[in-house]
């Protein structure tokens, strides 16, 4: 006996993945503190890197986000300087994924940390953009490479190119480092402006608009 129409039970398929859900801002300074680097007005779409975090439980949850095709990550430092932080890293691999890792900072050089305190991690690599989004525990047991995120800390910010999914040299020469010590209990939305976008906020430049202006107003004698 033969059926034209099979009318058995489908072959089971992969359970559907849920797409990476969007970094909001409109969160920023509310519900959740934000860092936002680059064009003034950026999100975390258009940023040269943006940085959220929030507390949820016994967790704090990371979002970071940058205009690169390698890797984005948050040191926690105990002064502004490079050398014994405690690094989460986001890196785009070969395979298309993004991973996190986490990394402390040997001098200047980062060392990857194989006890990993992220969970819950999610990445996508879009846009020439790596953004994911992980949490990690607000304490740990006592252990130089994981800091207690209960404590404040100086926040680095960094992002650079990946070769074959290792970290390489970040993009700039200085990277940004937030003004002040930062606490998980605080929720403040603050923008720093890139290199580009400081050019006329200096004391000088200011100073010089200031004189040309009131030469062209005056004019000559």
């Amino acid at each position: 006996l033969f059926f034209s129409d099979y009318t058995g039970y489908p072959f089971p398929t992969a359970p559907p993945v849920d797409p990476f859900a969007k970094i909001r801002v409109d969160d920023c300074g509310k519900t959740k503190g934000c860092f936002r680097y680059g064009k003034p007005g950026c999100n975390a779409e258009t940023c040269d890197y943006f940085l959220s975090y929030r507390r949820i439980g016994a967790d704090v949850e990371f979002e970071l986000s940058a205009d690169t095709d390698g890797w984005v990550a948050v040191g926690f430092s105990s002064d502004k300087k490079m050398g014994g932080d405690d690094v989460m890293a986001c890196v785009h691999d070969d395979n298309g994924r993004v991973r996190i890792q986490h990394f402390y900072n040997v001098g200047q050089w980062a060392k990857e940390i194989q006890r990993n305190p992220a969970r819950d991690e999610e990445g996508v690599f879009e846009n020439n953009r790596v953004t994911c989004r992980f949490k990690r525990p607000v304490y740990v047991p006592r252990e130089e490479t994981i800091v207690d995120l209960h404590l404040s800390w100086y926040y680095l910010f960094a992002w650079g190119p990946a070769i074959q999914g290792s970290i390489t040299r970040h993009d700039i020469d200085s990277p940004p480092v937030s003004e002040r010590v930062v606490s998980i209990y605080k929720y403040e939305d603050i923008f720093m402006p890139s290199a580009a976008y400081q050019t006329f906020s200096s004391p000088f430049c200011l100073l010089l608009i200031v004189a040309l202006t009131f030469y062209l107003l005056m004019g000559t004698p």
